[in-house]
């Protein structure tokens, strides 16, 4: 059975991100057909991308490097809870999804993104980002509006609608997973 990271992609103090991820985790763990764990990257701390070498190349210098490329390549997919700062994605995401390459390789990707827009933008953006990883970005998205879906901006009180499209996701997330599991056990090819 595949196992699939549901990483919060913010660390803001007083963020919504976690009642958002919380959500996803539990209409996730209803399923029978993956198992579903948080990633928070609070609980994974990286400094400013500090590696002196491209993570294509894997030679990774520092612990704490090593100990997330370890956390990344336990899983077979993920789901991306993302708010959106400034049309774009928070900084924090972006350098953990930088800071590895070969570990996101082949992995299906879905995206739940929340903003005044929806956070369309941000999971427009992270969609560039996996094709460069080579992830399978899934189609169908959750967009989350703190107009509508969450009582002062703050307390998340999600619609009908967005558990509809939290399903089809997950189970896009899921046959992508499946479908690429011969990809990620391949013997690599040397270029």
């Amino acid at each position: 059975m595949p196992t699939i990271g549901i990483i919060l992609g913010s660390t803001r103090p007083n963020r919504v991100g976690d009642q958002v991820a919380r959500w996803v985790l539990d209409h996730a763990s209803r399923r029978t057909d993956a198992g579903f764990e948080l990633l928070d990257l609070r609980d994974h701390p990286l400094p400013h991308l500090d590696e002196p070498m491209p993570p294509s190349l894997a030679q990774y210098q520092n612990e704490h490097t090593r100990r997330w490329a370890e956390t990344v390549a336990a899983y077979d997919g993920f789901v991306i809870v993302t708010p959106e700062y400034n049309h774009g994605i928070p900084g924090v995401l972006k350098n953990a999804l930088d800071y590895l390459y070969a570990e996101w390789n082949n992995k299906a990707l879905g995206l739940v993104s929340y903003g005044a827009a929806g956070g369309a933008r941000s999971a427009e953006q992270l969609r560039l980002v996996a094709a460069e990883l080579q992830m399978a970005d899934v189609r169908q998205q959750v967009t989350l509006s703190l107009h509508t879906e969450f009582e002062n901006f703050s307390v998340f009180k999600p619609g009908d609608h967005s558990v509809h499209a939290l399903n089809t996701m997950l189970d896009q997330v899921i046959a992508w997973t499946s479908a690429l599991a011969p990809l990620r056990t391949a013997p690599a090819v040397a270029n």
